[in-house]
C-alpha cells in the first residue's frame, strides 16, 4: 500500500476534490433546464487512469456511487485520445436510467496521448424521448423509456461529431434545451481537464498519481476500520416497494448483510426476480446504495474514493429487481428502488449497530414529470422534478423535515424559476404536519405542494410508500404514508402512486409526501 506524510495526503485530497466541485459549478451556471440550473440534479468526479473514482463532488449519491461502471464501460470499448468526450445513458453499459446522460473524457498530457486520468459527470436530462414527457413511463420495456444510447464519441479531437448530435437531438421533445445541457456538460469536463493540467504542471503526473494510489489506500483503511467495529455476524432485513406501477403486487427487497472481521459480503440473493414495470434497478444503482450506507459509517470525513468499496462484495442475482436483464424497464429503479435498497440495508445494520442508525426516511422521490404544448410560449415543455419528504427520527434526534434524504441530494425548483418557464403554477408548498412518525424522537415532516396546470399536460408520477409507511425503529411508529390527490373543480380524485394521466387546464395536483419513521418508544 502507498503512504503518504497525513498532512500532505490531506492537502492533496482538498485540491483534487476542489476540481469536480468546479466542475460542478461550471455544468449548473451554463445549463439550460430547470432540472439541473436548479434542481442541481447532477454529478461529477474524477479518476485515475485505471478508471478508480479519487474525488467526487458533494453531488447525488446514486450517480457517484454508479458512475465508475460507466467509465469502466467507455475505457472497454475506447481508448479516448485529446479532446474525445463519449456519452453513454444505456443502464445495461454502466447507466442507471435513460434520462441520467453521462459523458467521460480524458485528460492526456503525455505526447503519447493517453489519459493520465479521467474526468466524468452525469446530469438528468428532462426528456429524452420515449413514450411519455419526461421520459419516466409507466413502461414494461426499455425502448419504451427513451433513446438508449450506448457508448459513443459526442466529441471526437475536439470537434462535435455532427451525426451523433442530430440523432440525439431528433429523438427529444426539447431539442434546444438538450442541447444547451449536453454543451454545459461538455465544458464542464474541459473545466476539470484544465484543472488537472495545472495540477500536473504544478506537481508532476507522477506525484498525482501516488497521491491518487494513496488517498484509494486511505479510504480503504478506515472502510476496514469501521467494518471491524461492526460486531461479526448475518444480518437480515426485507422491506418491499408498493408496486411494479403494472402488476399492483408488493415487490420484495432483501438483505443478508455478513459482517467477518475488516470485511463485508452484502448478499440481495432474496429479492424479487425482475418485475414487468419500471421499478427495475441495475448492477450499478444496487452497488451505488451499498457504497452510500458504509460510507455513512465510516464518517463524513473519510476521501469519497474507490477504496471504499474494496472491502465490500455485493452481491446481486442476475436476472432479479437489483440486477435486471434487458430489456427491462429501468426507469424508477435510479430513484425509487435505491431508495428501498438502502432502506433494506440499513434496517439490516439496526441489528448490528443500535444506536447508529436512524429509522427510515421517507424511502422515496416522488417523481414528477410534466410535458405538453405551452400555448403562451408557442413550443413544447418537458419538466421533471422531485419532491422531498421527511427524514427519519434517530437516537440523536428528531428527523428532519421537509428534505432529500439518502440517494438523492438535489434541491427544490423554486417556485419563481417553474413559474417562469413552464405553464404550471404553484398553489401550494408547505410542511405536511404530523406526517412524521411518532417516537422519543419522532419522524420529520414531509410536504405537501400542490401544482396548478394552466395548459393541458400530460403527467406521469413514480412515488411509493403510498401503501405503508417508512418504518420506524425500537418501538418508535412508522411515519405516515404519501398521498396523492387530482383536484378537478369539486372532485378529488385520487392518484394511484404510479400513474399516467391526462390533466385539463386548471387541474391541480396534490403531491403529499411521506415523514419519516419515529425512534425509540415513548
Amino acid at each position: 500500500m502507498s503512504a503518504l506524510d497525513p498532512i500532505e495526503l490531506e492537502l492533496f485530497r482538498h485540491l483534487l476534490v476542489s476540481v469536480p466541485e468546479e466542475m460542478g459549478v461550471v455544468l449548473r451556471k451554463t445549463s439550460y433546464s430547470a432540472n439541473i440550473k436548479e434542481r442541481r440534479d447532477y454529478s461529477c468526479a474524477i479518476y485515475d487512469a485505471a478508471g478508480r473514482a479519487v474525488a467526487m463532488g458533494d453531488h447525488m449519491p446514486v450517480h457517484l456511487g454508479a458512475m465508475p461502471l460507466a467509465v469502466e464501460e467507455v475505457r472497454r470499448v475506447f481508448r479516448l485520445g485529446p479532446g474525445d468526450v463519449a456519452v453513454l445513458n444505456d443502464p445495461f453499459a454502466g447507466g442507471t436510467h435513460l434520462p441520467d446522460i453521462t459523458v467521460v473524457a480524458g485528460a492526456c498530457f503525455g505526447r503519447d496521448g493517453k489519459p493520465a486520468f479521467y474526468v466524468a459527470n452525469r446530469a438528468h436530462h428532462a426528456d429524452v424521448g420515449g413514450m411519455s414527457p419526461g421520459s419516466m413511463p409507466l413502461a414494461r420495456e426499455i425502448y419504451q423509456e427513451g433513446l438508449r444510447i450506448p457508448p459513443v464519441l459526442l466529441v471526437r479531437n475536439g470537434a462535435r461529431e455532427a451525426d451523433v448530435w442530430r440523432l440525439l437531438l431528433a429523438n427529444v421533445r426539447t431539442p434546444e434545451e438538450r442541447a444547451g445541457d449536453l454543451e454545459a456538460q461538455w465544458m464542464a469536463l474541459r473545466r476539470g481537464q484544465d484543472r488537472l493540467e495545472d495540477l500536473a504542471r504544478r506537481y508532476g503526473v507522477l506525484r498525482l498519481e501516488r497521491t491518487m494510489s494513496a488517498l484509494q489506500d486511505y479510504s480503504e483503511r478506515v472502510m476496514r476500520l469501521t467494518l471491524r467495529k461492526i460486531p461479526q455476524g448475518t444480518y437480515r432485513f426485507e422491506d418491499f416497494l408498493d408496486d411494479d406501477g403494472v402488476s399492483g403486487r408488493p415487490v420484495r427487497i432483501a438483505v443478508a448483510a455478513t459482517i467477518k472481521g475488516d470485511s463485508a459480503v452484502v448478499d440481495f440473493s432474496g429479492s424479487d426476480p425482475q418485475v414487468e414495470g419500471p421499478v427495475n434497478a441495475n448492477y450499478a444503482v444496487t452497488v451505488a446504495a451499498v457504497m452510500y450506507v458504509f460510507r455513512c459509517l465510516a464518517g463524513p470525513d473519510v476521501p469519497y474514493t474507490a477504496g471504499l468499496m474494496r472491502p465490500i462484495r455485493v452481491l446481486a442475482p442476475e436476472g432479479s429487481v437489483v440486477n435486471a436483464r434487458p430489456p427491462a424497464a429501468m426507469g424508477a429503479g435510479n430513484v425509487e428502488t435505491s431508495q428501498r435498497i438502502t432502506d433494506a440495508l440499513l434496517g439490516a445494520l439496526a441489528q448490528a449497530l443500535p444506536g447508529r442508525i436512524p429509522a427510515a426516511s421517507s424511502g422515496t422521490m416522488n417523481n414528477l414529470s410534466v410535458g405538453g404544448w405551452d400555448p403562451s410560449r408557442g413550443r413544447l415543455f418537458a419538466y421533471y422534478e422531485t419532491v422531498a419528504g421527511g427524514m427519519g427520527g434517530s437516537a440523536a434526534g428528531p428527523g428532519h423535515n421537509a428534505v432529500h434524504t439518502h440517494m438523492t441530494n438535489s434541491w427544490n425548483t423554486p417556485v419563481e424559476a417553474l413559474e417562469h418557464q413552464y405553464p404550471l403554477r404553484v398553489r401550494a408548498y408547505r410542511v405536511r404536519r404530523g406526517s412524521g412518525g411518532n417516537g422519543a424522537h419522532r419522524g420529520g415532516d414531509g410536504i405537501v405542494r400542490e401544482i396548478e396546470f394552466l395548459a393541458r399536460c400530460e403527467v406521469t408520477i413514480l412515488s411509493d410508500r403510498r401503501n405503508r409507511g417508512p418504518y420506524g425503529l425500537w418501538g418508535g411508529a412508522a411515519g405516515k404514508p404519501g398521498r396523492n390527490t387530482l383536484l378537478r373543480g369539486r372532485k378529488r380524485l385520487s392518484i394511484s402512486g404510479k400513474a399516467r394521466f391526462q390533466a385539463e387546464a386548471g387541474d391541480v395536483l396534490r403531491v403529499e409526501t411521506p415523514g419519516g419513521g419515529g425512534y425509540g418508544g415513548r
